[in-house]
């Protein structure tokens, strides 16, 4: 009997190989599309991490990277003596997680109450319109926002003006930068993120709706008790994706929209190993600091899934 089920276990093996070339071979054209996405994987983000050995090498451009020499982790140990990349840590961690309760939760919210507007028309129009900022560069959202809160043209001052108040530089106060940085992000993203939410609610069965309306159920207790559980496998799974990202404090739009006076508040991680890198010229070091920064994101998402995963099945993997 053992040596049945060997050979038929052996023999669904051969079986699977030719199995697999014959759906290849008719799924070519797939194949061919998926060709250029992995190319673009292979050489824009796998064949870089050679160049992360420079975080362990006091690097000498004239040496380069293999000949200069190793630093037994030296930079390592010198970033938990740098203030400034303390600071920079702080701020981080104190924007990553604001902009993580802000952004994550403003989307739900917006596509639950998109999902109780009746008029399509209407409803079609304001996602449409909501979708728009996302294409738009941090460039171009910076310049609108500077100009906004100008302290001699912004409209907001020209209405604290017009009650009686002075105008506030807030751009440069340390006080208003980072709610503005979070008013910004979540203004350009809540649309587009609140894509994938609005596609798990139109997969909702409406006989569900329908049999809690016969229950007398209201348009907040179908929010509540039938939409909210059913979005709880995707915002999981964002949430874990988001996490992985909690030391990436927005690099594109606080380089646009800081300046020396709210670097106590504003400067993060990125734009730190940005001025190092290559402003001060010391690529090692921000190598170092980088790499520290991923390092933390991985490991953060790989705890954080295997806990999702010991009580529920919505992990990322």
């Amino acid at each position: 009997m053992a040596d049945l089920v060997k050979t038929t276990s052996i023999g669904k093996k051969g079986a699977s190989r030719p199995h697999l070339w014959k759906q290849m071979k008719r799924m070519k054209m797939l194949y061919l599309l998926l060709l250029l996405p992995a190319l673009n994987l292979a050489v824009f983000h796998y064949a870089p991490l050679y160049g992360v050995i420079i975080a362990f090498k006091d690097f000498k451009p004239g040496l380069g990277i293999w000949d200069s020499a190793w630093n037994q982790f030296g930079h390592f140990k010198s970033m938990y003596h740098d203030f400034v990349f303390l600071r920079a840590l702080r701020n981080t961690l104190i924007i990553s997680v604001s902009r993580l309760i802000v952004g994550f939760t403003f989307p739900i919210v917006f596509a639950l109450l998109i999902n109780e507007i009746r008029a399509a028309r209407f409803k079609r129009t304001v996602q449409s319109i909501s979708y728009f900022p996302h294409f738009m560069s941090w460039v171009i959202i910076a310049g609108m926002v500077v100009e906004v809160f100008s302290p001699e043209r912004g409209i907001v001052n020209y209405i604290i003006t017009l009650f009686g108040g002075d105008p506030i530089n807030f751009l440069s106060s340390k006080l208003f930068f980072i709610p503005i940085l979070l008013i910004s992000d979540a203004w350009k993203e809540v649309g587009w993120a609140s894509i994938l939410y609005l596609a798990s609610i139109s997969s909702i069965s409406p006989e569900i709706y329908e049999a809690a309306e016969t229950d007398g159920a209201n348009r907040f207790r179908k929010m509540f008790h039938i939409t909210l559980p059913a979005l709880v496998p995707v915002i999981t799974i964002l949430f874990l994706l988001r996490l992985g990202h909690i030391l990436s404090g927005g690099f594109d739009q606080i380089l646009n929209m800081y300046s020396p006076l709210v670097y106590e508040v504003g400067d993060i991680i990125d734009t730190y190993v940005f001025r190092t890198g290559l402003v001060e010229f010391r690529m090692d070091y921000s190598a170092a600091v980088g790499l520290f920064k991923n390092v933390v994101g991985i490991t953060l998402l790989v705890t954080v899934n295997r806990i999702v995963r010991k009580y529920n099945d919505y992990g990322v993997w």
